[in-house]
């Protein structure tokens, strides 16, 4: 099982399942929603994912007309995304994650800009 919330504490959630793969995305629009060089993701069963506390407190942004980017309006911790597209799948932000195993990055994308110091192993 995995556990997390946002910075704030007001939204808490856990995941019934285990995080398979992790991934980091250098796209110009991860870099400015998370403030970061990358945004640091899993992909995960929505099915399984529910909400501890604060659920009322989350607020959505459509970027793009089929991404959502679901965030704690107190605290702005980015919590996960989702596109319309793909039903019960969602992003989940793992640097969000309190408990539970996350599996070392395997798969990077927009690799173009991807600072050229950062190198996996």
């Amino acid at each position: 099982m995995i556990k997390g919330q946002c910075l704030c504490g007001a939204v808490q959630y856990q995941y019934h399942g285990e995080i398979e793969n992790s991934i980091l995305c250098y796209c110009q629009h991860c870099q400015q929603a998370q403030g970061a060089i990358a945004g640091w993701n899993s992909p995960l069963d929505q099915t399984k994912f529910e909400f501890i506390s604060g659920q009322d407190q989350l607020n959505e942004y459509f970027h793009t007309p089929n991404k959502a980017r679901v965030f704690c309006q107190h605290c702005a911790s980015p919590i996960y995304s989702y596109r319309t597209d793909l039903p019960n799948i969602i992003r989940l932000r793992l640097g969000t994650v309190t408990e539970g195993q996350i599996p070392a990055p395997t798969e990077e994308f927009f690799t173009e800009h991807k600072p050229k110091f950062i190198e996996l192993r």
